[in-house]
């Protein structure tokens, strides 16, 4: 039984209940007609507007305790109460839109111990990153699927090598029918927040993942503007291909400051992180999307030695051009948390997870990606209670 299993009575109550009124109020007004004009702007029946702030995003499912993006974490995060699951999304050989963090599958497969193969280990640059290993789009589904998923970093997480080999490598179709499906067993609607995955880099191999995508959104109702369905990408000309193609409503990620998207490294464009955070540049941004998820140092910066600083004016600027913001990502592990919450020696044993919820929600974010969904459930619940 893993950290994220021990609950006591008065726990799981909790937890049942900052669950329960999400659940509610997706539920309610489910619309299966085109939506509206107010609903294209997401304030419609079932919109994100009506989550309740700050929500909680399940982070690769629940990264914390189960091998990430498959269906043991996506299933754990549902069970615990997520309002909101994520999926990236990468393409195989044969066009398959499958959901791994990365196309480089060696730390999170069982790929090297597989004898046939060998042959398939190559180097790549990808988005200007040079990377030895085995890639999704060097393989067939029929091929993956015969692959088993493991842990990623199991030097914080050894709890989670339990379950390497467990589960395979979920499709993203697979995944739609599961929300479905779990969808008619809880009565409710399930929201999921999809990213694509390194958008330039496929496109210039052939494998664009926006149509795909958008094709699948439209084939499973997740194309409206009030569907439970979140978009993201790092790279903004992904997100305005995608609002061309679907009504979904999108959030732009950044990046850490100084950085620059894929997109406008390869296209020119000028701007960085730092323009894009921005009056002018979150307005631009406005134009076509509905959020932004930054890193939370975009929120509050650390100094030197790891400790929080002053928040900056981001939450503030977004919201008044209209954007939530959905910053990433919190984990419960010392080594991850800024150094006023570690506690002890050990970087992988848990800090004071609570305190630093407490701080970055009062900021007024809208909602946070955490790999530990309970953790952050509670949070949430003690802060709306306040």
């Amino acid at each position: 039984m893993t950290e994220g299993e021990r609950m006591s009575p008065g726990r799981r109550s909790v937890l049942g209940a900052a669950g329960a009124a999400v659940f509610a109020t997706a539920a309610t007004g489910f619309a299966g007609a085109p939506a509206s004009a107010a609903e294209r702007h997401g304030r419609g029946p079932g919109s994100y507007r009506d989550l309740p702030v700050p929500y909680v995003i399940g982070h690769r499912g629940t990264a914390g305790y189960r091998p990430e993006h498959t269906f043991g974490s996506y299933q754990h995060a549902l069970d615990l109460g997520a309002h909101v699951i994520e999926q990236d999304v990468v393409p195989t050989k044969d066009g398959h839109l499958v959901c791994r963090h990365e196309n480089d599958i060696t730390a999170t497969t069982d790929v090297a111990d597989h004898p046939e193969f060998a042959s398939r280990k190559t180097t790549k640059s990808i988005d200007g990153v040079s990377l030895t290993g085995w890639f999704t789009e060097d393989f067939t589904l029929a091929e993956l699927k015969t692959l088993r998923a493991k842990e990623r970093i199991p030097a914080n997480r050894q709890r989670n090598t339990l379950y390497d080999g467990r589960w395979d490598v979920p499709t993203f179709e697979e995944v739609l029918r599961w929300a479905q499906e779990q969808g008619r067993r809880l009565g409710r609607r399930i929201w999921l927040h999809t990213e694509t995955k390194h958008p330039t880099y496929f496109r210039g191999i052939g494998l664009p993942l926006e149509d795909r995508l958008a094709s699948l959104l439209r084939r499973y109702g997740r194309h409206r503007a009030d569907s439970p369905q979140f978009l993201q990408s790092f790279e903004p000309s992904s997100i305005q291909r995608l609002a061309k193609l679907v009504d979904t409503p999108s959030v732009v990620l950044l990046s850490n400051a100084g950085t620059k998207p894929w997109d406008f490294v390869v296209s020119g464009d000028p701007r960085t992180v730092d323009d894009l955070v921005k009056p002018a540049g979150l307005k631009w941004i406005a134009s076509y999307a509905q959020g932004i998820g930054p890193t939370l140092d975009l929120i509050i910066p650390k100094d030197a030695a790891g400790r929080l600083t002053r928040p900056t004016t981001l939450v503030r600027d977004a919201h008044a051009h209209g954007l939530i913001l959905h910053p990433y990502t919190m984990r419960n592990e010392n080594t991850f948390l800024p150094a006023d919450f570690r506690r002890g020696t050990d970087p992988n044993a848990y800090g004071d997870a609570f305190g630093a919820f407490r701080t970055y929600f009062a900021t007024g974010i809208d909602a946070v990606f955490s790999d530990n969904a309970d953790t952050a459930l509670l949070a949430a619940a003690d802060f709306r209670a306040r």
